[in-house]
């Protein structure tokens, strides 16, 4: 029975993760400062003799036995990780350091959570990962888009100076049920405007476009990605199917059979154009490919959302 890490482990993502991995017989600690992650998304894991949550923050070092490293930990929705940039540049470095530290005194093997940020807005499409990328280094997106290379930085840099066994995944637009309400991501704040009958919000003239991943493809991806022997990575995670704003803000409206109005807003700085993962290698090396298309998804993430509000009088149901 493996012991395992998850970093972010109370997150959208690392709670699907957290609760896969006890499922597949796993050993499971959650690790979580609570600042974007919350306790209701692992509630139903509490109780299970092979979980375990501590609260901390992984700017700072803890010590503990485990067999595999998930580094999750890092808000990853332009709101929150822009709300105090410099905590979150201290997330990605500090939390890879920390994270590496230990993957190295107790020799297990660690998967950095990187982003298709990288990238920045792309000159190359659909993006490789020998791609170098287009990011602002100075831009409002910075501190997420930079903290995550250099995070990749450092993993490379354990491996090769100190043989630490690393994973690096990219991972491009995620959705799927506990996205949070407010965190400013594309189907989330569709879906929520849809419901709520308020005008759902386009950036821009709702041209650029992006790939749309159901969270359980990728918890599936993390996984082979971790359990494979034979690429340290990066590899690219993500959906390679492409769709405009505009697409997914009209498919938002008639699967949610909603009145909202369609309104446009002016483009934040550094959002990218296109945005669109080439997969060749997880499909080579780890047998992964994306399953859930895009209407299958929403419609899942729709009815976590509609138990959520209520559209009479807008307010969530917590």
């Amino acid at each position: 029975m493996k012991r395992i890490l998850v970093t972010g482990g109370a997150g959208f993502i690392g709670s699907h993760l957290c609760e896969r991995l006890l499922k597949d017989g796993s050993e499971v600690i959650c690790l979580d400062n609570f600042f974007t992650g919350r306790k209701e998304n692992i509630s139903h894991l509490i109780g299970n003799p092979g979980f375990e949550i501590i609260r901390h923050d992984v700017i700072e070092p803890v010590l503990l036995e485990v067999d595999e490293i998930y580094n999750l930990a890092c808000p990853a929705s332009p709101v929150h990780y822009q709300y105090n940039p410099v905590k979150t540049i201290k997330t990605n470095i500090m939390g890879a350091l920390n994270m590496l530290g230990l993957a190295k005194r107790v020799r297990a093997r660690i998967l950095q959570a990187s982003t298709s940020e990288v990238y920045g807005d792309p000159k190359v499409h659909p993006q490789p990962e020998s791609y170098w990328g287009n990011a602002n280094p100075i831009g409002f997106r910075a501190c997420y888009d930079e903290g995550k290379r250099c995070a990749e930085s450092l993993m490379f840099a354990y491996h090769r100076q100190n043989g630490v066994d690393i994973r690096v995944v990219r991972i491009f637009n995620t959705y799927g049920p506990r996205m949070l309400e407010n965190d400013g991501r594309v189907v989330s704040n569709f879906i929520v405007q849809a419901l709520r009958g308020l005008d759902m919000t386009v950036y821009g003239d709702g041209s650029q476009t992006r790939s749309f991943c159901y969270v359980d493809d990728l918890v599936d991806g993390l996984i082979k990605m971790m359990e494979n022997d034979g690429v340290a990575g990066p590899v690219n995670l993500g959906n390679p199917g492409e769709f405009t704003v505009l697409e997914l803000a009209n498919m938002v409206k008639r699967l949610t059979s909603s009145s909202s109005n369609i309104v446009f807003k002016e483009l934040p700085p550094d959002d990218p154009v296109q945005r669109r993962p080439d997969i060749t290698l997880a499909k080579e090396s780890l047998g992964w490919r994306p399953l859930v298309g895009l209407e299958e998804g929403l419609l899942k993430s729709i009815e976590y959302f509609r138990s959520r509000i209520s559209p009479a009088s807008g307010l969530s149901s917590l």
